[in-house]
């Protein structure tokens, strides 16, 4: 069994068992500053189209969507959509993660160059979730070696995706605290809970980004056991 085990595989468990970690966190800290009101009060649709206003943007609806967690800004369609525990919601939480993807539209109209990668990286990342290890998989027992290079080469520009997302999301973030304080939505103290939530989603992005890199490494390592 030349492929069988090696330390790899404990280090992309680990990987696995913090992303479960960060998932977990963003779930507990969320529902913990849900449950705490800000005192402005008004709700984080509201804020959103506040802050989109303040900003003259006008080509953006802020809107509902189904879920938890399922927030988003689409730049394709112009739609912020805020899931249903947010939308309507004035809590600490919700803000921070409404003022969160206002900061996405912000970055998409001042043409910020590493959301405007990530962009033009998606078409590549779903070819690459989809594509990337089944082909290396058919190269690696059918030894045709294009397919192993070709595999890694594409689950490569995947890992990319990850880790160009890390700074848009990380910039979102100080961008969504800054206009919340700076717009008076939320005071001093308040602050400090709504950067913990945001703090916690960045982190599933971090974990993402490893299990990325390790899974990249083990293709790598796979490979070079093939060619000797």
């Amino acid at each position: 069994m030349p492929y069988a085990y090696d330390s790899m595989y404990i280090w992309i468990l680990i990987a696995f068992g913090l992303a479960m970690f960060a998932q977990s966190r963003v779930q507990s800290v969320f529902h913990k500053y849900s449950k705490v009101q800000s005192r402005n009060g008004r709700p984080a649709a509201q804020v959103a189209r506040e802050m989109l206003e303040l900003r003259g943007i006008r080509d953006v609806r802020v809107e509902r969507v189904a879920g938890n967690l399922t927030d988003h800004f689409n730049p394709k369609t112009g739609v912020l959509a805020l899931s249903e525990g947010v939308h309507d919601s004035s809590s600490l939480a919700a803000l921070g993660v409404a003022a969160h993807e206002v900061g996405h539209v912000y970055q998409q109209h001042e043409g910020y160059l590493p959301m405007r990668l990530r962009h033009a990286l998606v078409p590549i990342a779903q070819l690459g979730s989809f594509a990337a290890f089944p082909l290396f998989l058919l190269g690696l027992f059918m030894s045709i070696e294009p397919f192993i290079s070709l595999g890694i080469i594409i689950f490569a520009a995947v890992v990319l995706f990850y880790l160009v997302t890390l700074p848009v999301e990380f910039n979102a973030s100080r961008r969504a605290i800054t206009a919340l304080a700076d717009g008076g939505y939320l005071s001093s103290d308040e602050t400090g809970p709504a950067r913990k939530v945001l703090s916690a989603a960045g982190l599933t992005y971090v974990m993402a980004a490893i299990q990325a890199m390790l899974q990249l490494v083990r293709l790598l390592g796979l490979a070079g056991r093939r060619r000797r």
